[in-house]
């Protein structure tokens, strides 16, 4: 059976030629992914719509640089990943979360986490919170290397391509994230005990 489904590469081939209409099969196909992405970077539901709508204009503004060298996915991820960092600097002066904001439960799952650091599983949304608002804290380049890294489980070379930072860089801004996390940290539990 033959599939009547045009290729990323048609449907791009057709808008780059005028056709702006064949741009809709595309935003259908890889909204879902564009959006889970959005959502790791910001809290709120209309800045996660923000970030998806201005990476489908950046996406269609931009569409005649996409070479066809990678999937086209690859492509509007990296995309996004930039859409997500510039997000991520332009909130940096409005952090609305402070230390002093944590909750009881994160406290208390903190306090278990370091007498014991083995995960359980009724800790789980108390751990979620908590590593959201250690996230909040950080700058917009370490919460994007951290975030790649360990919860989209990203590889180096994957941050790299994704980024456009080098292999090095990735490694260098990996360091400092973890290190602006152990701050983070220490003063959440000075906090708790002043």
């Amino acid at each position: 059976m033959i599939s009547m489904e045009r290729t990323d590469a048609e449907l791009i081939a057709a808008v780059l030629q005028g056709d702006t209409v064949s741009f809709e099969p595309l935003v259908k196909k890889y909204s879902p992914r564009v959006f889970a992405t959005a959502r790791r970077y910001a809290r709120r539901e209309s800045e996660v719509e923000d970030i998806v709508q201005e990476v489908w204009l950046r996406a269609f503004q931009r569409l005649g640089t996409f070479r066809g060298e990678a999937p086209f996915e690859h492509w509007l991820m990296r995309l996004t990943v930039h859409v997500c960092y510039d997000f991520l600097r332009g909130h940096q002066r409005n952090r609305e979360i402070t230390l002093t904001e944590i909750s009881d439960e994160e406290h208390d799952w903190l306090e278990r986490f370091a007498a014991q650091p083995e995960p359980s599983s009724d800790d789980s949304n108390a751990a979620k919170q908590l590593v959201e608002r250690v996230l909040a804290q950080l700058s917009p380049s370490a919460r994007l290397v951290i975030t790649l890294l360990e919860i989209e489980e990203k590889s180096v070379k994957e941050i790299a391509e994704l980024t456009g930072w080098s292999v090095p860089l990735v490694k260098v801004r990996a360091f400092r994230a973890r290190a602006e996390m152990r701050k983070v940290l220490a003063k959440i539990s000075q906090n708790k005990y002043l």
